[in-house]
C-alpha cells in the first residue's frame, strides 16, 4: 500500500514556500517556529518599573552626571524619546519573578533607536538597536541564572538617533524633529530547543536560495527542512528535540578535504563621522565594542577585528572602564586591533605625508597602548586608492592590505580578488578583497557560497577573508550570526568556515597561494567621483593645514636645533596633526556626511590654523630674533623666509598695514593696496633681504587692450595672454619660442555649468552624463586693473543666474610664465556644477596628474571601458598636458577633481549636492588656479616645484632697516633637480633628532647629496615610523658646522633620513 507523502520532488517550490512562511515573524506566527522561542515573558511594573531624565538640547553627559538628575516614571509600554539628537537617561528597576528562577533572563528594551545598557555601578553592557529592522538588538541578558524575586537595577542611555542617523531614504538631511516610540518593556526566558531549531532552519533556508537545485545537497537541505515542519507542533515543545535531531543528521555530513577555506572575522565597522557627528560616533564605539566584550565571553571560538586608533583613544578617554576590558580581550588574542591608521582615511584627496602620518599615529598608538604592531592595512570602504599606498604601507611596518569597495565599481568588475598590488616605485602588498563583497555580512549561507563562486583568483588561491557583522554605524555581529556561524562551520555544501585573525590568512595564502596575479599602479573606483569636490571648504582647509603644519613643523624642528631654550612643541603638534587626520576620513574629507559633521570640522580647522600660525611666529620669532626680525608697523625692509628647497625667483605682496618695509616699491596692486616688489634668488630652505624699489626685469609685465581685436592682453617677458570679451583665454603665446598654446577657434578658461544629477549618491557622484549637458558662462565685463610694472591684472564678472556669480582677478607677474586666476564666487545652485576648460594645441595620449609622493598617467581619450570609466580623476596640485618639447600645467590650491578628452582639460571647481547636507557648498567660495606653460616634457619640466610654490607662499618677515642676512639654509638638495624635499621634523622619540623625508617627483632614477647647516654628525634612513633601517655615511662640513649624506633614489622612492648628534 502506497504510504502518504506529498512527492515534494514534483512541487520542490510549494515546499521552500512552505519553509518561508514557517520562518516568517508575520501572519502565522502563533503556529510556526516563532510560537517555540520563548517559554515565558513578563511586564507591567510589578517586573518593570522605568524612569527617565531627559538632558537638555543636545547634550550628551556622563552617567556619573546622569544619574544624580531627578527621574520621573514613566509607562513601559507607552512613552516617546524625542526629539532628534537629544539624550534620554531611563533607570529600569527590574524584578525577577518566582517562575524564572535559574534561567537565563533577558530585558526587551527596543526604544525605536540606539540607546545603550549601563550597570548600576556605571559600567557600559551593551548596545542596543532598536526599530524593526534587520540590524535590530534589543535583548539584554540580566542574569544567566536568575534567583526568583531578585532585583536589579540597570541604566539606559537612549540616544534619539538611529543606525544611520536621522534622514530620509538613508542619505536624505537629517530630520531635526524625529521621535521615536518605546515598545513594551519585557522580562523574557527563550526556549533553548526554540532557538537552536530556529538557527538550523535559517542555515537550511539560505542554502536553499544559493544551491544549485541540480545538486543532491539542495534536495537534502529542502527534505530536511520539509520533515522537521512535519515534525514540528507548536503547542508541543516536546516535539523540539526530534527536530534538532533531524536537523543534526543533515549538518553531520561534511565537505571533503578540497573544499573553499573561509577565514571568518567579526567587525563592527564604524564610520568615525557620517550620518551622525563626532560627538555621536564615541557613544557607538562604546555601545559596539560592549556588546562585542560580551560576544567574546559566551562564544569562545569567536574573533572580532576593530580598526581605527583615533575610536580607541576616544574610548580610552571616555569609557576608562571598558578601554581596561578592551585591553584585557586584545591580550586574549580575540579582540584584534588592526588596520595601522589613525582613522580610515580617504586616500584620494590626503598629502603624501598626511598618509604617513595616518599611520605614525595608528601604528604608535597601537604599539603603545596593546603592543601590536599591524600588519595588514585595513580599509574597507573608502573611494579609491592611490598607487603609492603599496610603498607607504610598507615603510609603515605593514605588508598587507584588505579592502572591498571596488565591488561598487559601475562600469567595470575589478578582475581579482587576492593579487600583488604593486605600486609606483615597485613595491608591493598581498592585497585581498573578500568575493562576499562586503565588509558587512551577516553570517548566511547564501553570502558564503559567494564567497567561492565571486572568488576571481581561486585558481591562485582557495581561501578567502569573511567579514561579518552590522557596520557603518556599528553594532557588529549578533548571537544569531554566531550561532549560524557555528552551524555552518563544517557542512556539506558549503566552504569550510572558522574563526581565525586576518594575518592567519594572510600569511597562508602568501604560503600556499601558486603565482598570485599582479596590479599595478592605482586602483581608481568607478564610482563617488563627485567626492574629489563636494564640500570645498574643507578641502581647501585640509590643504592649509597640511602645507601650514609642514612649515611649523620645519621652523620648529630647525629653531631647537640653532636656538638654546626653545622647545619643539611635540605635543600640540601631534593634537593638531590628530584632529587634521580625523576629518580625514573617508566620509568627511569627500564631502559626504551630515552639515552637523562640517560644523564640527569648520571648529577643528578654525583651532589648527590658528594653534599653526602662533607656532610659526613662534619659531620664526626664535630663528630671526638676532637678525633684525621686528613688528611689521617698525619694519624698515623685508626678509622672506623660503620653506622649500630650491631657489625662487617670485614677486611677493606686501599687506597695506605692513608698507612701511616697502617704501620706494615700483608697484602698489589696486585691488587690495598691497605693496609689490621682488624676491629674487631666495635660497632654497634660506632667507633673503627684499629690495622695495628693484628693477623687474628688462620687459616689465603689462596689460592692454588691444586695437582692432578689443582683445584684453596681459604680457612678460615670457608670454602674451589675450581674453576675449567673454572673459575666455583665446590666445596664448611662449613668446621665446612664438608657439601658440590654444588652437584656432578653441579658448581656455571657459567656464561651464553642468547639470549635476547622479543616479542616488548625491554628494559622491558626479555621473558621466553630466558631460552631455552644460551651457557656457560669458563675463558681463573684462576690465583691467593692474598695468604693471611687476604685476599686470585684468578683472572678469561672469553672472551664472540667481544669486550666484563669478569675479575672477587674472594676473601675470614680470618674473613667471604662470598664469594666476583668483576666483571669488557666490554660489547658490541646485545640483549642478562649476568647471573651467581649457584646451592646448597638445597631442598626448595620457595626461599626468600629481599624487601622493608622485605622478599618474590616465588616459586622454576613451578606447575601452577601463578609460571611458576615468572621465573624472582625481589629483593633487596639478594636472599636466605635455608632448615632445613643451607642455602646459594646470595648477591649483585646494580643487582635486580633473578630466582630460584630447587636447581639453578641465578642473572641477564646485558642485551643489543637497544630501546628506541640504546646504553643501552654499556661500561664497574663495580659490586660486593657475596655467603653468613649460618647455619640454613633464618629465624635463619644473611643474613639481612651481606647484609647490603655487601652494607655499614665501614667508614674510618684517625686519629694521640694518636687517642682515646671516643663515645658512637648513637643508639644501643638490645634484638631483627630480628630488624633493617634503618634511622637516623632530623625531617622534623626542631625542633631539631631526627627521627629513623626500622623495623622487618625476619618475626617475637619482643620486642626490642632502646637506644640513644644523650641525648633526650622523644620519641613517628609516621607515616613516622612524625605525632604523640602514645607516648612512656622514660627511662633515669642511667648516665643522653640519654635513651631508648621498642618498641613491629610485623612481619615486620615499627616502625618511634621521639626522642625529
Amino acid at each position: 500500500m502506497e504510504t502518504q507523502m506529498s512527492y515534494l520532488q514534483k512541487h520542490p517550490d510549494v515546499t521552500k514556500s512552505r519553509l518561508n512562511t514557517f520562518m516568517s515573524n508575520s501572519q502565522f506566527k502563533d503556529v510556526n517556529i516563532h510560537a517555540a522561542l520563548y517559554e515565558a515573558r513578563v511586564s507591567g511594573a510589578a517586573h518593570v518599573s522605568l524612569e527617565v531624565w531627559a538632558a537638555p538640547g543636545t547634550e550628551r553627559p556622563t552617567f556619573e552626571h546622569a544619574v544624580k538628575q531627578e527621574f520621573t516614571a514613566i509607562d513601559g509600554s507607552d512613552h516617546t524619546f524625542g526629539p532628534s539628537w537629544s539624550t534620554h537617561w531611563v533607570r529600569a528597576s527590574l524584578k525577577i519573578p518566582h517562575e524564572f528562577a535559574g534561567k537565563e533572563v533577558r530585558l526587551l528594551f527596543n526604544p525605536g533607536c540606539e540607546a545603550m545598557v549601563w550597570s548600576a555601578d556605571g559600567m557600559p553592557q551593551q548596545g542596543i538597536t532598536g526599530g524593526g529592522g534587520a540590524d535590530k538588538r534589543v535583548e539584554y541578558v540580566v542574569a544567566r541564572k536568575a534567583k526568583a524575586g531578585s532585583s536589579v537595577t540597570l541604566y539606559l542611555e537612549v540616544a534619539c538617533n538611529g543606525m544611520f542617523g536621522l534622514g530620509d531614504y538613508t542619505i536624505g538631511p537629517p530630520d531635526e524633529h524625529r521621535t521615536f516610540r518605546l515598545q513594551p518593556v519585557e522580562l523574557v526566558v527563550r526556549r533553548v530547543d526554540g532557538m537552536a531549531l530556529y538557527y538550523d532552519l535559517s542555515v537550511l533556508k539560505q542554502m536553499l536560495e544559493k544551491l544549485p537545485r541540480e545538486s543532491p545537497r539542495w534536495w537534502q537541505a529542502l527534505s530536511t527542512a520539509n520533515a522537521i515542519m512535519n515534525a514540528f507542533d507548536a503547542q508541543d515543545a516536546a516535539t523540539l528535540p526530534g527536530c534538532l535531531e533531524i536537523a543534526k543528521e543533515f549538518f553531520a555530513a561534511t565537505p571533503g578535504s578540497a573544499t573553499h577555506q573561509v577565514y571568518a572575522i567579526g567587525n563592527c565597522h564604524i564610520d568615525t563621522a557620517w550620518l551622525w557627528p563626532y560627538d555621536e560616533t564615541k557613544r557607538k564605539v562604546a555601545r559596539s565594542w560592549a556588546t562585542q566584550l560580551g560576544l567574546l565571553e559566551r562564544y569562545p571560538e569567536y574573533m572580532f577585528a576593530a580598526s581605527q586608533a583615533q575610536q580607541f583613544e576616544w574610548l580610552k578617554e571616555l569609557y576608562p572602564g571598558l578601554f581596561a576590558r578592551v585591553k584585557e580581550a586584545v591580550k586574549g588574542g580575540r579582540f584584534i586591533p588592526i588596520g595601522g591608521t589613525w582613522v580610515e582615511m580617504d586616500c584620494n584627496v590626503p598629502s603624501g605625508e598626511s598618509l604617513v602620518r595616518q599611520f605614525l599615529l595608528g601604528q604608535r598608538f597601537f604599539q603603545e597602548n596593546f603592543g601590536v604592531r599591524c600588519r595588514v592595512f585595513w580599509l574597507p570602504d573608502t573611494f579609491g586608492y592611490s598607487s603609492q599606498l603599496p610603498q607607504i604601507v610598507r615603510l609603515a611596518g605593514a605588508e598587507y592590505f584588505f579592502t572591498q569597495k571596488l565591488s561598487w565599481n559601475n562600469i567595470n568588475k575589478f578582475p581579482h580578488t587576492t593579487f600583488n598590488w604593486v605600486g609606483l616605485d615597485g613595491s608591493s602588498v598581498v592585497c585581498h578583497m573578500c568575493p562576499a563583497e562586503t565588509y558587512t555580512a551577516e553570517a548566511k549561507a547564501d553570502q558564503l557560497i559567494e564567497s567561492v563562486a565571486k572568488h576571481k583568483d581561486v585558481a591562485y588561491s582557495n581561501e578567502s577573508l569573511y567579514l561579518y557583522g552590522f557596520g557603518d554605524g556599528g553594532g557588529g555581529p549578533t548571537d544569531d550570526m554566531v550561532e549560524r556561524m557555528r552551524r555552518m562551520q563544517d557542512v556539506d555544501g558549503l566552504p569550510r568556515s572558522r574563526h581565525a585573525h586576518p594575518d592567519e590568512f594572510y600569511a597562508h595564502v602568501e604560503k600556499k597561494a601558486a603565482g598570485l596575479v599582479s596590479w599595478h599602479g592605482e586602483l581608481y573606483f568607478e564610482l563617488h567621483r563627485g567626492t574629489y569636490t563636494s564640500q570645498a571648504q574643507t578641502k581647501k582647509n585640509n590643504r592649509m593645514a597640511e602645507y601650514l603644519l609642514r612649515d611649523v613643523e620645519m621652523l620648529s624642528a630647525v629653531a631647537h636645533a640653532r636656538t638654546a631654550g626653545f622647545a619643539y612643541p611635540a605635543d600640540e603638534l601631534t593634537r593638531l596633526w590628530k584632529l587634521v587626520c580625523l576629518n580625514q576620513f573617508h566620509d568627511v574629507i569627500p564631502g559626504s556626511s551630515i552639515e552637523m559633521v562640517y560644523r564640527d570640522s569648520d571648529r577643528m580647522y578654525a583651532d589648527v590654523l590658528e594653534s599653526a600660525r602662533g607656532m610659526k611666529q613662534a619659531a620664526v620669532k626664535a630663528l630671526f630674533a638676532g637678525s633684525g626680525l621686528c613688528a611689521a608697523e617698525r619694519a624698515g625692509a623685508l626678509m622672506v623666509l623660503n620653506t622649500t628647497a630650491w631657489p625662487r625667483t617670485e614677486v611677493v605682496a606686501v599687506p597695506g598695514g605692513n608698507r612701511g618695509a616697502m617704501r620706494g616699491c615700483e608697484q602698489v596692486r589696486k585691488h587690495d593696496q598691497a605693496a609689490l616688489a621682488v624676491a629674487a634668488a631666495v635660497p632654497g630652505t634660506g632667507v633673503q633681504l627684499v629690495a622695495p624699489s628693484a628693477a623687474a626685469h628688462s620687459v616689465p609685465a603689462s596689460a592692454y587692450r588691444e586695437r582692432g581685436s578689443g582683445l584684453v592682453v596681459l604680457e612678460n617677458l615670457h608670454v602674451t595672454a589675450k581674453f576675449s570679451a567673454q572673459g575666455q583665454l583665446v590666445s596664448l603665446v611662449e613668446r621665446r619660442s612664438e608657439r601658440e598654446l590654444v588652437p584656432a577657434g578653441q579658448a581656455g578658461n571657459v567656464l561651464r555649468l553642468h547639470d549635476d544629477i547622479p543616479l542616488f549618491w548625491d554628494a559622491w557622484d558626479i555621473e558621466i552624463n553630466h558631460l552631455e549637458k552644460y551651457r557656457v558662462l560669458q563675463a558681463a565685463s573684462v576690465e583691467i586693473v593692474d598695468e604693471g610694472p611687476l604685476l599686470a591684472s585684468i578683472a572678469i564678472d561672469v553672472p551664472v543666474g540667481g544669486q550666484s556669480h563669478v569675479r575672477q582677478f587674472v594676473s601675470l607677474s614680470a618674473v613667471s610664465p604662470r598664469l594666476d586666476f583668483a576666483c571669488d564666487v557666490e554660489w547658490h545652485e541646485n545640483r549642478r556644477c562649476l568647471k573651467t576648460a581649457f584646451t592646448w594645441d597638445i597631442r598626448s595620449d595620457v595626461a599626468t596628474y600629481e599624487t601622493q609622493y608622485g605622478v599618474v598617467q590616465r588616459p586622454t581619450h576613451r578606447n575601452t571601458t577601463w578609460d571611458m570609466a576615468k572621465f573624472e580623476v582625481c589629483a593633487h596640485k596639478f594636472g599636466d598636458l605635455s608632448e615632445f618639447g613643451f607642455g602646459v600645467a594646470l595648477l591649483n590650491d585646494g580643487k582635486y577633481g580633473y578630466a582630460t578628452l584630447g587636447n581639453t582639460m578641465t578642473l572641477t571647481l564646485l558642485r551643489s549636492p543637497k544630501s546628506p547636507d541640504a546646504h553643501c557648498d552654499m556661500g561664497h567660495h574663495s580659490f586660486r588656479y593657475a596655467v603653468y606653460p613649460h618647455h619640454g616634457a613633464f618629465n624635463e619640466s619644473r611643474v613639481v616645484q612651481e606647484a609647490y610654490q603655487f601652494n607655499v607662499p614665501l614667508v614674510q618677515l618684517p625686519v629694521d632697516a640694518q636687517a642682515q642676512v646671516n643663515e645658512e639654509p637648513f637643508f639644501t638638495v643638490k645634484g638631483a633637480s627630480n628630488i624633493v624635499l617634503d618634511a622637516v621634523k623632530a623625531a617622534e622619540d623626542r631625542r633631539g633628532d631631526v627627521v627629513v623625508r623626500l622623495y623622487e617627483a618625476y619618475g626617475g632614477r637619482a643620486r642626490a647629496t642632502i646637506a644640513t647647516s644644523l650641525g648633526f654628525a650622523a644620519a641613517a634612513k628609516t621607515n616613516v615610523l622612524e625605525e632604523h633601517v640602514d645607516t648612512v655615511a656622514f660627511t662633515a662640513a669642511s667648516g665643522g658646522k653640519g654635513g651631508s649624506v648621498v642618498v641613491d633614489f629610485k623612481p619615486f622612492e620615499i627616502v625618511t633620513l634621521r639626522f642625529s648628534k
